[in-house]
C-alpha cells in the first residue's frame, strides 16, 4: 500500500521526534490535523486497532514536542493508543502492515524501535515501569525524564494503584497522564471511573485553584456534596484529593485535544520535582464520527471505507467459541439461577453481552482485575452460588496465584471459561494462549478439559458447570465447525477420551481444537487417533491401550511443549517404568510473534503439513 505524502506537507517531514521539535508551535494544530488523517487513511486500508489512536493524537505531538525522546523516556500503558506515536518515530511509511507478520508489531515493542520503552499488550504496567526508570535515572543523574500515559479503564487495575502508592511514597521525579475517555474496551466499572464520568459531564472552566490546577464547574462545595450524601469519602470526592493523598501533584483535567494547551502544561510540568499527574479528558475516536459515536465497534477495525458511515458487514460464518459460550451461559442461566458470571473487562470479547442484558443480577463485570476476578468468584462458590469466570487465557496468568490459594487448595466449584486458548494471531506474543496447559496442569483438584469442537466444548461447559470443583475449559479464538450442540443437562465422564481413528504403526493423542488437522495427518498415516479430551486428569487406559498396540505415541497440541499436556502423558509413561517412545508435537520454546493464525500455525508446524513433516522426521 503506497499513500501519496504529497497531501501530508508537514507530517511527511516528521521522520524522527527531531523533525517535529525544529517545528513552530503555532504549526501544531496542522501537524496533528495531518496525523489523524494520515492514521484514518492507513488503518482503513489495511486494518488494526483505531478509535483509541485517534483519541491521542494530540497528546502524542505534545509529548513528542515537548520531551526529548529517545533520551526522555515515554511509556504507553497498553499500546492500543500508540499508532500515532509509531507514526511520528520513524515508522510512518510501515504502519501499513501493522498486525501483519513480519509488520509492524501491535504494540510499543523494545525490538522494533528505541522510541518504545517498554514492550506492552497487557494494561496497567506503565506507572509501575516508569517509576523503576525515575529511580534508574536519578541514579544516572542525567537529568532524564519519565512519563507514563494511562487510561482510566487501565486505571481500574490493582497494579495501577499499588504502584501509585510507592510513587507517592519515594517521591521521585515523574509525570502520568491519566487520558480519561470515560471508556476503555468494555463500559468501565467501578467508583473510580463513576466519578470521572461525573466530572466530565460537567464544563471546563479555567480559574486558579491553589496553584493554578484547573477543576470542573458545576461541582457543589465539597462539605455540601459530602453533607448530602450523609458520607465523607475523603479522597473520592474530587481526584485532585484522591491523588494528593497518595503523594502526587495533581493537575487538570485539561483538554487532551487542544494541542497548544498540552505543550503549554507539559512544559510547565516537565521540570517539577515529585510525582506528578495530568489529568486529560479526550474524546475516543476522535475526528471520525462513526469511532466517536461507536468507539467499542471502532476499537480494532477490518479494512474499510472511511466515507462510509458503517464497518463493512464480515462474510456469514458459524458462530465463534466466544458467541457459543455466550449462548451456553444464556441457556443456562434459563435453568439455573446459581449461575452467576465474572468477567474482568472483556465483557464483549467473551461473548457476554447478552448475558449482561438479559441476566444482570447474575452477571459481573470486575473492570481490570483479574486477582479480584478470580478470588471474587471464590467467595461466591463459598456462598452457594455456581460461579463462572470468563478470562482469556493470557490474563488469567495474572490470576494465578489466587487460583493456586483462593480456589483450587480450597476445592472450590468454579469453571474457568478460558478463552483465546493456543494459537491467538495478529496481538502477538503478549496474547497468545500457549502456557495456560502447563502453569495449571500442575496444580491439585483441577480438571482441565480441551474442547475438540464446539458439540465438545459445550459438553464440557455443562460437565464444568456440574462439577463439585474447579474446572477449566480452553477454547481458542475463532469458529466453531458447524457440529451440532447438546442440550444444556447432557455431560461426559470426566477424564474419559474418545477414539476417533484405528490405525496401525502410530498412534496420535489430540489435544483440543488440533483435532481436525490432526485427523487429516492421520489418514494419510495410516495412524489411530484419540480425541483426549481431558488433559487433567489423562485417560490412563487409553494411553497405555495405544502404547501397547503401537510402536510410535504422538502428542498434538496448541500449547507450550514445556510442561504441557504431552509432557503428562510422558510422566504417566515414565512412572510406570515403560520405554518411551514419544513424539510431543506443539510451541518450541520460544515466543510466539504476530501473524494470521494461519500464518502461525503453517509456520510452526501445527497445521496438517507440518504435523506430517515432523511425524515422518521423526520416524526416518
Amino acid at each position: 500500500m503506497t499513500t501519496n505524502l504529497a497531501d501530508y506537507p508537514l507530517l511527511s517531514q516528521i521522520n524522527v521526534p527531531e523533525d517535529l521539535r525544529a517545528m513552530p508551535q503555532d504549526v501544531l494544530p496542522r501537524v496533528s490535523k495531518e496525523l489523524r488523517s494520515f492514521l484514518l487513511n492507513s488503518v482503513s486500508k489495511s486494518s488494526g486497532h483505531f478509535a483509541s489512536g485517534l483519541g491521542t493524537i494530540e497528546l502524542t505531538v505534545a509529548l513528542h514536542y515537548v520531551y526529548n525522546t529517545p533520551f526522555d523516556h515515554l511509556i504507553w500503558d497498553v499500546g492500543h493508543q500508540a499508532y500515532p506515536h509509531k507514526i511520528l518515530t520513524g515508522r510512518r511509511d510501515k504502519l501499513h502492515t501493522i498486525r501483519q507478520k513480519d509488520g509492524l508489531h501491535p504494540f510499543p515493542w523494545r525490538e522494533e524501535s528505541k522510541y518504545d520503552v517498554l514492550s506492552v499488550g497487557h494494561s496497567s504496567t506503565s506507572i509501575s515501569a516508569a517509576l523503576g526508570l525515575s529511580v534508574a535515572a536519578e541514579k544516572e543523574a542525567k537529568n532524564r525524564k519519565t512519563v507514563a500515559v494511562i487510561g482510566d479503564g487501565a486505571m481500574t487495575a490493582g497494579m495501577a494503584f499499588e504502584a501509585l502508592n510507592h510513587a507517592g511514597d519515594i517521591n521521585k521525579d515523574m509525570l502520568i497522564i491519566l487520558n480519561d475517555n470515560e471508556m476503555s474496551i468494555s463500559q468501565n466499572v467501578g467508583a473510580l471511573n463513576n466519578h470521572f464520568a461525573k466530572m466530565l459531564s460537567g464544563s471546563l472552566y479555567t480559574g486558579l485553584r491553589e496553584g493554578g490546577k484547573k477543576i470542573l464547574g458545576n461541582i457543589p462545595p465539597i462539605k455540601e456534596l459530602a453533607s448530602r450524601a450523609e458520607e465523607h469519602l475523603k479522597g473520592m470526592v474530587v481526584p485532585s484529593t484522591f491523588f494528593e493523598e497518595l503523594g502526587f501533584n495533581y493537575i487538570g483535567p485539561i483538554d487532551g485535544h487542544d494541542v497548544n494547551g498540552l505543550v503549554d502544561t507539559i512544559s510547565n510540568m516537565r521540570n517539577l520535582k515529585g510525582p506528578q499527574i495530568l489529568h486529560i479528558a479526550t474524546k475516543k475516536g476522535k475526528g471520525y464520527e462513526a469511532a466517536e459515536q461507536d468507539p467499542i465497534k471502532y476499537h480494532a477495525v477490518p479494512k474499510f471505507n472511511p466515507a462510509d458511515t458503517n464497518l463493512p458487514k464480515a462474510k456469514p460464518s458459524l458462530p465463534s467459541y466466544s458467541k457459543i459460550f455466550g449462548d451456553w451461559l444464556c441457556k443456562t442461566a434459563e435453568v439455573d439461577d446459581k449461575l452467576v458470571a465474572v468477567t474482568p473487562a472483556m465483557a464483549e470479547g467473551s461473548g457476554m453481552v447478552e448475558f449482561s442484558q438479559r441476566f444482570p443480577e447474575q452477571y459481573f463485570d470486575v473492570a481490570i482485575a483479574e486477582q479480584h476476578a478470580v478470588t471474587y468468584a471464590g467467595g461466591l462458590a463459598i456462598g452457594g452460588q455456581k460461579p463462572v469466570v470468563a478470562i482469556y487465557s493470557s490474563f488469567l496468568q495474572r490470576g494465578y496465584d489466587q487460583y493456586i490459594h483462593d480456589i483450587a487448595i480450597q476445592n472450590l466449584p468454579v469453571m474457568f471459561a478460558v478463552d483465546r486458548a493456543g494459537i491467538v494471531g495478529a496481538d502477538g506474543a503478549t496474547h497468545q494462549g500457549v502456557f495456560d496447559l502447563s502453569y495449571l496442569r500442575c496444580i491439585p483438584n483441577t480438571v482441565i478439559m480441551a474442547p475438540s469442537d464446539e458439540r465438545e466444548c459445550q459438553l464440557m461447559l455443562n460437565t464444568g458447570h456440574q462439577h463439585n470443583g474447579p474446572s477449566i475449559v480452553r477454547y481458542p479464538r475463532g469458529n466453531g465447525t458447524g457440529a451440532e450442540l447438546p442440550a444444556v443437562d447432557e455431560v461426559i465422564e470426566i477424564g474419559k477420551a474418545r477414539q476417533v481413528l484405528t490405525g496401525d504403526k502410530i498412534a496420535i493423542l489430540s489435544f483440543g481444537t488440533m483435532l481436525a488437522e490432526a485427523q487429516i495427518a492421520a489418514k494419510e498415516l495410516n495412524a489411530s487417533l484419540v480425541d483426549m479430551r481431558f488433559v487433567k486428569p489423562l485417560d490412563e487406559s487409553v494411553i497405555n491401550e495405544m502404547f501397547d498396540k503401537h510402536e510410535l505415541l504422538v502428542t498434538i497440541e496448541d500449547n507450550a511443549i514445556a510442561g504441557g499436556a504431552g509432557s503428562g502423558v510422558n510422566e504417566f509413561l515414565l512412572a510406570q517404568g515403560k520405554a518411551v517412545r514419544v513424539l510431543n508435537i506443539g510451541v518450541k520454546d520460544h515466543f510466539v510473534k504476530h501473524g494470521t493464525q494461519p500464518e502461525i500455525h503453517s509456520e510452526l508446524e501445527l497445521d496438517a503439513a507440518g504435523l506430517l513433516k515432523q511425524i515422518n522426521a521423526f520416524v526416518s
